[in-house]
């Protein structure tokens, strides 16, 4: 029976990076836009999965930059090198097909296939588990996407640091919609494209604190925009030269230069250490130690060296994870103070 139906979506798998589609509504009719932009078609020579092969760029069910709409699309915004940019990407019997609009518009389009995983190479890893055997067979559409952008991973990245998904979630929404400007094009209602470093750099102090991010928080995320231009250039290095970029910047460690490297590199290798949840799933899923450290998962995905963030993507979609048995981590709200 395994393949014929979709897994269900669970907590862990959506941490995984699925999100769902909806099913093309629109009875094979082709959408018309309301306002023309710039448009390039690509079939590539795999099945793709929007769900998957994008659902890490999403921050959230509630994410200004992310939105998958009943049409079956997914809606991104960018800050791009040539400006703001909206992108509307879709597949049809094989075809794929990038709408976008705003100056970032040519751009977002040149990085379509990239964005879809073209630069990655999922013949590369050979499942050494039965488990992870399962899911790449269950998910033949995970491909890992290459933004070819910085900024726009780093800066959720950080605001994930030691606080819940919820509350992370909820300061990217909150500081986006206020600071960042509206989607160009025909975009979803209340679509935004993220702040430019400058503006990053002059939200006030008390806007932080409205949107629940710490001083540790912000501070990190102001040096960042500071030196965004030295980052962005990260994007032409190799992972591991690239996180190591990023480190240099006070507050920036492995958990987040992982995080953001996976996104904007594509990089099938950067292992995430130092999270909360991760070294326990992977060890459960493999070993049944449901107290794994992060040397026990980095000893248990040394088979999977070259691929190892691959292999933990599918230990996520595999929906394997141990019940809970403690207390979710206190959700706080430091904006109420």
């Amino acid at each position: 029976m395994a393949g014929r139906f979709a897994p269900r979506p669970t907590r862990t798998t959506v941490r995984g990076g699925h999100v769902a589609v909806p099913a093309d509504a629109s009875g094979g009719v082709p959408r018309q836009a309301v306002a023309p932009g710039r448009t390039r078609t690509w079939t590539p020579p795999w099945p793709v999965d929007l769900g998957l092969v994008l659902g890490p760029l999403r921050r959230g069910p509630g994410d200004p930059t992310f939105r998958a709409t009943p049409d079956g699309a997914v809606w991104r915004t960018s800050r791009t090198p040539a400006g703001a940019g909206t992108l509307r990407v879709s597949a049809r019997g094989g075809v794929v097909r990038g709408e976008a609009w705003g100056p970032g518009s040519e751009w977002l389009l040149e990085q379509l296939p990239e964005m879809l995983g073209s630069a990655d190479d999922p013949d590369a890893f050979e499942p050494r588990h039965r488990l992870v055997a399962i899911a790449r067979h269950r998910r033949p559409g995970l491909r890992l996407t290459r933004t070819g952008l910085v900024l726009e991973s780093l800066i959720p990245s950080v605001l994930e640091q030691k606080v819940t998904t919820d509350e992370a979630y909820r300061a990217w929404r909150l500081l986006v919609r206020k600071f960042g400007e509206p989607a160009p094009g025909p975009a979803p209602e209340r679509m935004s494209v993220m702040p430019a470093p400058r503006t990053w750099a002059l939200i006030p102090s008390w806007e932080w604190h409205r949107a629940g991010v710490d001083n540790k928080r912000a501070s990190t995320i102001l040096r960042a925009v500071r030196v965004a231009g030295r980052l962005e250039e990260a994007v032409g290095m190799e992972p591991g030269a690239a996180q190591a970029r990023l480190e240099l910047v006070s507050g920036i460690g492995p958990w987040t230069s992982a995080e953001t490297v996976q996104r904007s590199h594509g990089a099938a290798d950067s292992v995430t250490v130092g999270d909360l949840h991760l070294p326990g799933i992977v060890g459960y899923a493999l070993a049944g130690d449901r107290d794994a450290d992060d040397s026990v998962m980095l000893s248990l995905l040394e088979p999977y060296a070259g691929q190892r963030h691959r292999a933990a993507r599918l230990i996520l979609l595999s929906g394997r994870t141990p019940a809970r048995r403690v207390p979710r981590m206190p959700r706080g709200d430091i904006g109420r103070l």
